[in-house]
């Protein structure tokens, strides 16, 4: 019994000492408050801040599945608005080599997608953590090689490949995400996206095959699944 009860007492030592380590120290300068060194917006401010964010997981994520021959990078720029709006802006370029037993597709391009995100979580002024859905509007721009396109021939019942040099094309989708970001310390900030994409441009008006790959929306399907994990700093 005597050893239950010292048990509970050095765990109530522990969680009380965790918790003070956890609560932010807040001090008050003449220009606002700042909470572990992040300046914190009184609620009665508009604009509260800019998130600049650099997405890791689809850089490493690819590198790894196509052995350091495909590369995509990514950031995202989001201001916070009354601790409730999150207008945002995502740039990245991919380029590379990647393959099927259809085609090799070998291009390189950069997109951009632009939405607002809604920050789900009660509004309070220390707070700098969110828990975000929204939309995107998305286009990419790409250059591309696509060789060993299977052509059927039906007459001498044989699979012949073709291949189409400096291919350019442009696609539009739309996006629903939903994430979180969260404030570590001073102004660190790390976070994820979970996201839907649909693609618009569907056809394409020239001879060529559409691309095997779209830079910022994954391979060529009508939908598309997607993840983000992100770290920042929030100026």
């Amino acid at each position: 019994m005597k050893r239950l009860v010292a048990i509970g007492f050095m765990l109530i030592v522990a969680l009380s000492g965790w918790s003070k380590v956890h609560i932010p120290d807040s001090v008050m300068h003449s220009d606002g408050l700042y909470v572990d060194n992040m300046k914190i917006y009184s609620d009665s401010a508009i604009f509260q801040g800019i998130n600049l964010k650099l997405d890791i997981f689809n850089t490493i994520f690819y590198l790894a599945k196509s052995k350091a021959d495909f590369q995509t990078y990514e950031i995202a720029l989001n201001a916070r608005l009354k601790n409730r709006f999150y207008p945002t802006l995502e740039l990245g370029y991919a380029q590379g080599a990647l393959g099927s037993n259809a085609a090799i597709w070998n291009g390189h391009g950069g997109w951009t997608t632009v939405g607002l995100d809604i920050n789900g979580l009660r509004k309070h002024r220390e707070s700098q953590d969110a828990l975000l859905v929204g939309v995107r509007v998305g286009t990419a721009v790409q250059q591309y090689d696509l060789t060993q396109v299977p052509v059927n021939d039906d007459y001498w019942q044989t699979t012949p490949s073709t291949a189409f040099y400096k291919q350019f094309h442009n696609d539009w989708w739309g996006e629903v995400v939903a994430g979180c970001q969260v404030h570590v310390y001073s102004g660190l900030m790390m976070g994820w996206y979970l996201r839907f994409k649909m693609l618009f441009t569907r056809k394409t008006t020239s001879e060529a095959p559409i691309p095997y790959f779209i830079p910022g929306f994954g391979y060529r399907d009508y939908t598309q699944w997607g993840i983000n994990y992100y770290i920042g700093w929030k100026f």
